[in-house]
């Protein structure tokens, strides 16, 4: 298969003919449609996170199944899918309680293969590396089947794609972590995909009130489109006094969506008593979060994080497709851009340099 290999730091990727495996009992080999290209992946292409090179990145696709492996009960060839980076085994206490989305930090080794098996993915001979146990940026991918989710066929899968990842991270925040009540107050500090998702989930589930903070006015523009009743530009003014002044007193739930240490305590800051901030942006190793201890004992805020929109992805993407198909969830306006698997490293260019206009980039194979 044709694949985007990323063999070093910020460097371009090269579009290279890729071994990919045969399913192995438990696994799944798809075709992929179609490719989200995330801001995640730009934390791995320019090192902020490490990742062993050679590797493939790429994690929020959609395709049709073409092999199952000998013991794979979920799926079946033909069938349209969603893929996922938060696969479950299914029997830890964390799936058993209903945390799904935390059993893939525990139980990483289980969906991988081990060091005696045949890699799953190798260029003459050299294994390459799986991101998050998916490498997207590829024309197939050979995975658990626990990172899979079957879907309706009449769902375009330009858009399915984009539920795996930005869109489940954000909206699922909103329903599952921080549980948004209707009527309440929201703020959401970055409109990227993630950020314009978390919007849209906030106006599904009711919110009175749903304040866009970001330092581009095109991507304020585009909240609105989402749900945003509110737009504030921290270039412009300050930032927590004006969510403040709009909520008399801090909003209800606030949903940190870039990443940076500043905009995790800005989040913090706009709540009013008892509000709770969800952190979903991906915060640097080694970065800690500062807040007032005294002031959170005796305002009962909260400060929480979620992984994946704290998922139960099964039960999710279903749902979302039926939102999509009521015209609830805006998954058409998420995208900025389709490409083809050259311009990736163009899109993370794109979302490395923070260009307003950009909210999704789709790759998508003929």
């Amino acid at each position: 298969m044709k694949a985007a290999v990323m063999r070093a730091p910020n460097q371009p990727l090269s579009i290279e003919d890729v071994t990919i495996d045969k399913p192995g009992p438990r696994e799944v080999l798809v075709r992929l449609k179609a490719v989200g290209v995330c801001h995640s992946d730009v934390h791995f292409w320019d090192a902020n996170f490490p990742v062993e090179t050679p590797v493939i990145l790429g994690h929020e696709s959609a395709g049709v199944v073409e092999a199952v492996g000998s013991m794979v009960s979920a799926v079946k060839p033909g069938d349209h899918v969603i893929s996922i980076l938060s696969p479950f085994c299914g029997t830890c206490e964390y799936c058993l309680s209903g945390h799904m989305s935390v059993c893939h930090t525990i139980n990483r080794e289980q969906f991988q293969r081990q060091q005696t098996e045949a890699p799953r993915l190798s260029i003459k001979g050299e294994k390459v590396g799986q991101f998050l146990n998916l490498s997207s940026f590829a024309e197939q991918i050979l995975v658990h089947e626990n990172a899979l989710c079957a879907i309706d066929k009449d769902m375009p899968l330009d858009r399915a794609c984009l539920i795996g990842c930005g869109v489940i991270t954000g909206v699922g925040s909103v329903f599952h972590a921080a549980k948004v009540e209707p009527g309440s107050t929201v703020a959401v500090v970055g409109c990227g995909g993630v950020g314009l998702s978390a919007i849209n989930g906030a106006a599904i589930a009711g919110a009175s009130r749903i304040i866009a903070v970001d330092l581009s006015d095109e991507k304020l523009q585009l909240a609105v489109r989402f749900g945003a009743t509110d737009v504030i530009n921290p270039s412009k003014v300050n930032a927590i006094e004006a969510v403040k002044e709009l909520t008399k007193g801090g909003v209800h739930y606030s949903f940190e969506c870039v990443g940076l240490k500043q905009t995790a305590e800005q989040a913090y800051h706009m709540l009013r008593p008892r509000g709770v901030a969800t952190l979903i942006g991906m915060i640097s190793p080694g970065v800690n979060i500062e807040i007032p201890g005294i002031e959170m004992l005796v305002t009962e805020k909260r400060l929480q994080g979620a992984i994946m929109g704290s998922n139960r992805f099964r039960i999710d993407f279903p749902r979302f497709v039926e939102l999509y198909r009521q015209g609830k969830l805006h998954l058409d306006d998420m995208i900025s851009d389709r490409i083809g698997l050259d311009g990736i490293t163009g899109a993370l260019q794109n979302l490395k340099d923070n260009k307003g206009t950009v909210a999704r980039q789709v790759v998508v194979f003929n």
